[in-house]
């Protein structure tokens, strides 16, 4: 079945390129003009993406990824006419998966859009990888796409999924920041280091807030590994 794109954006050229970029590379998108829009849709469901216009009036972008994020982790585009890095670092810091900026081309909006839909278990083909990881009192399950702490479930996003998966995948492992951008985006793709920090402190809120810690340590001056005490903080 055909990966189902919801494209918000204000300017209907904007949303007509997208679409038709997204149609030509054998997706289904749905076009929103506003976030109030676009909330009526994602309540509907059946939506795998959406790309997702900061700089939209009334309801911006950031404040629909804020009130989608309190019960979901559906992967999150972000596009903006703005460059300026605390505008990417706060897209990804309340939940983006991925942040591109205007005038994009729409080859590499559809190429991002592919490798997110990829990590989120919407790509094509079996994953004969192992399936679960258990660190103490974490477990991930690649198959289901869920992340428990203890009882708790852990909603994350597809990014989030992909650099957790990466570290239990290798317990023992440091990986540098380019590492980990490798196991989130894919090879050749580039993103600054503070995406992945962003990232990383979004993961280490939502296992605390869950009654966890040292989940991700830092190695300064290498990058990160996995905690070496997972377990509930006294």
């Amino acid at each position: 079945m055909a990966p189902r794109i919801l494209v918000v954006d204000d300017e209907p050229h904007i949303r007509d390129v997208i679409c038709f970029a997204l149609e030509r590379a054998g997706m289904t998108p749905m076009a929103a003009s506003n976030g109030t829009e676009a909330m009526m849709a994602f309540r509907r469901g059946n939506i795998d993406l959406i790309t997702l216009d900061i700089g939209m009036p009334d309801m911006d972008g950031l404040e629909v990824c804020r009130q989608i994020r309190k019960t979901s982790g559906l992967p999150i585009l972000f596009l903006s006419a703005r460059d300026e890095e605390i505008d990417r670092v706060l897209g990804l810091e309340i939940g983006g998966d991925d942040y591109v900026t205007k005038p994009f081309s729409p080859r590499e909006l559809v190429a991002r859009v592919k490798a997110i839909l990829k990590r989120s278990g919407n790509d094509a083909g079996p994953d004969r990888r192992r399936a679960t990881f258990v660190e103490g009192e974490l477990s991930l399950d690649r198959h289901g796409r869920t992340v428990m702490f203890g009882e708790s479930a852990i909603t994350m996003t597809v990014l989030e999924f992909a650099i957790l998966d990466a570290l239990l995948s290798r317990p023992d492992m440091v990986f540098s920041r380019e590492r980990l951008m490798e196991a989130a985006y894919g090879a050749g793709t580039y993103v600054a280091d503070r995406t992945i920090d962003s990232h990383i402190r979004n993961i280490r809120a939502k296992f605390l807030a869950a009654g966890g810690q040292g989940i991700i340590a830092t190695v300064h001056g290498i990058g990160f590994k996995l905690g070496g005490e997972i377990g509930r903080k006294a």
